[in-house]
Protein backbone atom coordinates (compact mmCIF):
# COMPACT_ATOMS: atom_id res chain seq x y z
CA UNK A 1 0.00 0.00 0.00
CA UNK A 2 1.34 3.42 -0.94
CA UNK A 3 1.00 6.34 1.44
CA UNK A 4 0.00 9.58 -0.30
CA UNK A 5 2.77 12.21 -0.32
CA UNK A 6 0.86 14.86 1.69
CA UNK A 7 0.57 12.46 4.64
CA UNK A 8 4.30 11.80 4.57
CA UNK A 9 4.98 15.55 4.62
CA UNK A 10 2.67 16.01 7.60
CA UNK A 11 4.41 13.17 9.43
CA UNK A 12 7.81 14.72 8.74
CA UNK A 13 6.60 18.10 9.96
CA UNK A 14 5.28 16.48 13.15
CA UNK A 15 8.59 14.74 13.79
CA UNK A 16 10.46 18.01 13.28
CA UNK A 17 8.05 19.83 15.58
CA UNK A 18 8.31 17.12 18.25
CA UNK A 19 12.08 17.16 17.90
CA UNK A 20 12.22 20.90 18.50
CA UNK A 21 9.91 20.62 21.54
CA UNK A 22 12.02 17.79 22.94
CA UNK A 23 15.12 19.96 22.57
CA UNK A 24 13.41 22.77 24.45
CA UNK A 25 12.43 20.39 27.25
CA UNK A 26 16.02 19.17 27.59
CA UNK A 27 17.00 22.51 29.13
CA UNK A 28 19.02 21.98 32.26
CA UNK A 29 20.80 23.72 35.05
CA UNK A 30 24.32 24.87 34.16
CA UNK A 31 26.90 25.94 36.73
CA UNK A 32 30.60 26.48 37.38
CA UNK A 33 32.36 24.23 39.88
CA UNK A 34 34.72 26.20 42.14
CA UNK A 35 38.41 25.40 42.27
CA UNK A 36 39.36 22.95 45.00
CA UNK A 37 36.10 20.98 44.98
CA UNK A 38 36.64 17.28 44.31
CA UNK A 39 34.01 15.68 42.10
CA UNK A 40 32.79 12.32 43.38
CA UNK A 41 30.85 9.52 41.76
CA UNK A 42 27.14 10.12 42.24
CA UNK A 43 25.60 7.58 44.59
CA UNK A 44 22.03 8.06 43.31
CA UNK A 45 20.30 8.95 40.04
CA UNK A 46 18.63 11.85 41.89
CA UNK A 47 22.04 13.44 42.40
CA UNK A 48 23.02 15.74 39.57
CA UNK A 49 26.46 16.30 41.08
CA UNK A 50 28.35 15.33 44.22
CA UNK A 51 31.53 16.92 45.63
CA UNK A 52 33.93 16.54 48.52
CA UNK A 53 35.23 19.82 49.92
CA UNK A 54 38.57 19.18 51.64
CA UNK A 55 38.69 19.73 55.38
CA UNK A 56 40.08 22.87 56.98
CA UNK A 57 43.19 22.58 59.10
CA UNK A 58 42.25 21.12 62.47
CA UNK A 59 39.01 19.47 61.29
CA UNK A 60 38.79 15.68 61.12
CA UNK A 61 36.34 15.40 58.21
CA UNK A 62 35.76 16.84 54.77
CA UNK A 63 32.51 18.59 53.88
CA UNK A 64 30.09 17.18 51.34
CA UNK A 65 28.03 19.07 48.74
CA UNK A 66 25.28 17.42 46.71
CA UNK A 67 23.07 18.90 43.99
CA UNK A 68 19.73 17.05 43.76
CA UNK A 69 16.99 17.06 41.12
CA UNK A 70 13.89 14.88 41.54
CA UNK A 71 11.95 15.97 38.46
CA UNK A 72 9.31 18.59 37.62
CA UNK A 73 7.08 19.34 40.61
CA UNK A 74 9.00 16.90 42.85
CA UNK A 75 11.08 17.40 45.99
CA UNK A 76 8.68 19.58 47.96
CA UNK A 77 8.19 23.31 48.33
CA UNK A 78 10.86 25.83 49.24
CA UNK A 79 9.37 26.20 52.74
CA UNK A 80 9.15 22.42 53.30
CA UNK A 81 12.83 22.01 52.38
CA UNK A 82 14.00 24.91 54.54
CA UNK A 83 11.99 23.48 57.46
CA UNK A 84 13.43 19.98 56.87
CA UNK A 85 17.00 21.33 56.83
CA UNK A 86 16.37 23.32 60.02
CA UNK A 87 15.11 20.11 61.67
CA UNK A 88 18.38 18.37 60.73
CA UNK A 89 20.35 20.67 63.06
CA UNK A 90 20.01 20.93 66.85
CA UNK A 91 21.59 23.09 69.55
CA UNK A 92 23.95 21.40 72.02
CA UNK A 93 21.04 21.06 74.48
CA UNK A 94 18.99 19.15 71.86
CA UNK A 95 16.59 22.00 71.11
CA UNK A 96 15.92 23.29 67.62
CA UNK A 97 18.48 25.66 66.14
CA UNK A 98 17.57 29.30 66.66
CA UNK A 99 18.51 32.15 64.37
CA UNK A 100 18.53 30.19 61.12
CA UNK A 101 19.44 32.63 58.39
CA UNK A 102 17.65 32.31 55.08
CA UNK A 103 18.29 34.57 52.15
CA UNK A 104 16.48 35.13 48.88
CA UNK A 105 18.50 36.02 45.80
CA UNK A 106 18.39 35.81 42.05
CA UNK A 107 20.97 33.97 39.97
CA UNK A 108 20.76 34.64 36.24
CA UNK A 109 16.96 34.97 36.40
CA UNK A 110 16.43 32.01 38.77
CA UNK A 111 14.90 32.42 42.23
CA UNK A 112 17.20 30.98 44.90
CA UNK A 113 16.48 30.58 48.61
CA UNK A 114 19.40 29.66 50.86
CA UNK A 115 19.65 28.71 54.51
CA UNK A 116 22.66 28.79 56.86
CA UNK A 117 22.60 26.73 60.08
CA UNK A 118 25.13 25.73 62.73
CA UNK A 119 24.86 23.19 65.54
CA UNK A 120 24.70 19.42 65.91
CA UNK A 121 23.87 17.59 62.68
CA UNK A 122 21.17 15.01 63.48
CA UNK A 123 19.77 13.98 60.07
CA UNK A 124 19.24 10.32 59.21
CA UNK A 125 22.38 8.66 57.84
CA UNK A 126 20.24 7.44 54.91
CA UNK A 127 16.56 8.24 54.24
CA UNK A 128 14.34 5.77 56.08
CA UNK A 129 17.27 4.07 57.86
CA UNK A 130 16.19 5.02 61.38
CA UNK A 131 19.87 5.66 62.18
CA UNK A 132 20.76 9.29 62.89
CA UNK A 133 23.93 11.36 62.79
CA UNK A 134 25.14 13.05 65.95
CA UNK A 135 27.81 15.48 64.78
CA UNK A 136 28.30 18.54 66.99
CA UNK A 137 30.07 21.61 65.63
CA UNK A 138 28.63 21.26 62.13
CA UNK A 139 27.35 23.81 59.64
CA UNK A 140 24.72 23.26 56.95
CA UNK A 141 24.38 25.53 53.91
CA UNK A 142 21.56 24.68 51.56
CA UNK A 143 19.61 26.18 48.68
CA UNK A 144 16.50 25.67 46.60
CA UNK A 145 16.94 26.82 43.00
CA UNK A 146 13.63 27.31 41.17
CA UNK A 147 13.76 26.59 37.42
CA UNK A 148 11.09 26.23 34.70
CA UNK A 149 11.55 22.42 34.91
CA UNK A 150 11.26 22.20 38.69
CA UNK A 151 13.47 22.92 41.67
CA UNK A 152 17.05 21.82 42.23
CA UNK A 153 18.30 21.36 45.79
CA UNK A 154 21.83 22.00 47.04
CA UNK A 155 23.06 20.74 50.40
CA UNK A 156 26.50 21.45 51.86
CA UNK A 157 27.24 19.80 55.22
CA UNK A 158 30.41 19.42 57.25
CA UNK A 159 32.42 20.63 60.21
CA UNK A 160 31.72 24.33 60.84
CA UNK A 161 35.30 25.45 60.20
CA UNK A 162 35.47 23.54 56.90
CA UNK A 163 32.11 24.82 55.65
CA UNK A 164 33.14 28.36 56.63
CA UNK A 165 36.35 27.90 54.62
CA UNK A 166 34.25 27.01 51.53
CA UNK A 167 31.40 29.49 52.13
CA UNK A 168 32.45 32.01 49.45
CA UNK A 169 32.87 29.27 46.84
CA UNK A 170 29.43 27.90 47.83
CA UNK A 171 27.93 31.34 47.16
CA UNK A 172 29.77 31.72 43.83
CA UNK A 173 28.56 28.23 42.85
CA UNK A 174 24.93 29.18 43.59
CA UNK A 175 25.29 32.50 41.76
CA UNK A 176 26.69 30.73 38.67
CA UNK A 177 23.49 28.74 38.12
CA UNK A 178 21.86 29.27 34.73
CA UNK A 179 18.99 27.42 33.10
CA UNK A 180 19.67 26.71 29.43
Amino acid sequence: MRIPIPIILVAVLCVVTLGNNAALQKSELKFRVPAGWVEEERTSSMRVAQYRLPKAEGDTEDASLVLYYFGPGQGGSVTANIDRWIAQMKQPDGNAVRGAKDEHLEANGLKVTTVDLSGTYVAETAPGSGTFNNKPGYRLRAAVVETPNGSYFVKLIGPEKTVTQWNESFLSYIKSFEFK
